[in-house]
């Protein structure tokens, strides 16, 4: 077998196609939930915190300076906002996988449990059986 059929071979199994259709709709999921926490449920919670878009808080370890333009100074800042907003939007998608992966598990049929009997409680039964089954003479 070519290099190129065993290739092909692994890539048509079933699995590795869906993973990549996992991937695709993960990620256009991703950006949902990014648009949902940075459009609508942070601007409420800023709101609420006295306005502050927490994108946009940050901690200036060096101010910028940008007076001269040729030799212009970039801010150095640890952009903590961002991470709260990208925390927010973890636990948000995190629990719309764990409400779907519920949902799935619940419609998925349970395969019915039969008790299993201990092997001596099954060899005394089916000796029971087969007393039961050939009546003894008694002399």
């Amino acid at each position: 077998m070519s290099m190129l059929q065993e290739f092909r071979a692994f890539a048509m199994r079933g699995s590795v196609v869906d993973l990549a259709v996992g991937v695709v709709i993960g990620a256009a999921f991703g950006k949902i939930v990014s648009s949902l926490v940075e459009q609508i449920i942070m601007p409420p919670i800023g709101l609420l915190t006295g306005g502050v878009d927490f994108s946009s808080i940050k901690w200036v370890l060096k101010p910028g300076d940008d007076s001269d333009p040729k030799h212009k100074i970039a801010e150095v800042a640890i952009g903590y906002g961002a991470f709260i907003n990208t925390i927010i939007t973890f636990l948000i998608i995190a629990a719309a996988i764990f409400l779907v992966v519920k949902a799935i598990n619940s419609m998925q049929k349970k395969p019915e449990e039969t008790p299993s009997t201990p092997a001596d409680v099954a060899l005394l039964t089916e000796i029971r059986d087969l007393l039961k089954a050939r009546p003894i003479d008694r002399v």
